[in-house]
């Protein structure tokens, strides 16, 4: 910031007054601008005064002030408008183009609960829409919000890549099958390192069944069968969308239930545990503290005698 150090004195109250009167036309004359533009709804993070709230009123056009930059951004995303910090254009004159407004079907305040709210219908650029959450407390609203999130997210994903996969750890199933298959193949001691990595997809299932209570060793063996299964007979292909079902405490075909996953939430997962785990084992140094040494026993530190 610069300081211009520059100081008006006045001696007559009638300047100040002129002053002060040129200070509510510069105002009045920069919401005119807005108006004349088409604008009948305006939105700001700062607060309107009760005389601008009069030119506004008179107008018939809605102002809401202390608005949280946030939303004023995804109103303007939505609805084709622009942030407007300043009306002065290249040549430093104030003017209001009316490419930077934005457009709606309708613009209303409506009371949800105890808040009001002032809600946005039928954007123009891109159809968006907002989910009010109620609960008893902040905690539950908060858990909520998490929840909800992650599930948008998923269905992103899969709206992203185009392509999903059987959920319940059916694709950890399968993949541990085919290694272990692969495994037997390989004649050198590349074979343990594929072995162990089928071992380690079972950790899924495996883990999916102790969440839930039951016994994952009887679980994951009729689901490993099932695989093993598809991979061998042709004619039990179909058991390839088989997964864990936890509350009926047995397998079931994830395409009839609709239990499925993101195809690139997989990968990445898989992905970066595989490079996670590579990282550990090419670690070989060990940085050890050294344990401090104690005194010998009988010092005065330990011994005092009373």
């Amino acid at each position: 910031l610069f300081t211009l150090r520059t100081q008006v004195v006045v001696n007559d109250p009638n300047q100040l007054e002129a002053i002060r009167q040129r200070e509510l036309d510069i105002t009045k004359e920069r919401i005119q601008k807005i108006l004349a533009a088409g604008a009948n709804v305006v939105l700001t993070t700062g607060g309107i005064d009760d005389l601008c709230m009069k030119y506004f009123v008179e107008a018939n056009a809605m102002a809401v002030r202390r608005c949280k930059k946030s939303d004023l951004k995804n109103m303007a995303k939505a609805t084709g408008g622009q942030l407007i910090v300043s009306m002065s254009d290249m040549e430093g004159e104030e003017v209001f183009d009316t490419s930077k407004l934005g457009q709606a079907a309708e613009v209303s305040q409506e009371r949800i609960c105890d808040d009001e709210l002032i809600i946005l219908r039928g954007p123009k650029v891109h159809p968006s829409a907002s989910i009010i959450l109620r609960g008893a407390n902040d905690f539950y609203v908060d858990e909520m919000e998490r929840s909800l999130h992650d599930a948008i997210l998923v269905v992103k994903r899969v709206l992203e890549s185009k392509e999903i996969v059987p959920g319940a750890g059916a694709c950890e199933a399968a993949i541990s099958i085919f290694l272990e298959n692969y495994a037997v193949t390989l004649s050198s001691r590349e074979q343990l390192a594929v072995a162990e990595f089928a071992r380690a997809m079972l950790s899924i299932p495996k883990q999916l069944a102790v969440n839930a209570g039951l016994d994952s060793t009887e679980l994951v063996a009729r689901l490993r069968s099932c695989h093993n299964s598809s991979q061998c007979k042709k004619e039990q292909a179909y058991y390839k969308w088989y997964g864990l079902d936890l509350d009926n405490q047995r397998v079931m075909d994830c395409m009839t239930t609709g239990v499925f996953e993101p195809l690139i939430s997989k990968i990445k997962s898989l992905k970066f545990a595989t490079e996670a785990a590579i990282t550990i084992l090419r670690i070989d140094d060990l940085i050890k503290l050294k344990e401090e040494e104690k005194p010998p026993h009988g010092s005065d530190d330990e011994s005092y005698n009373y």
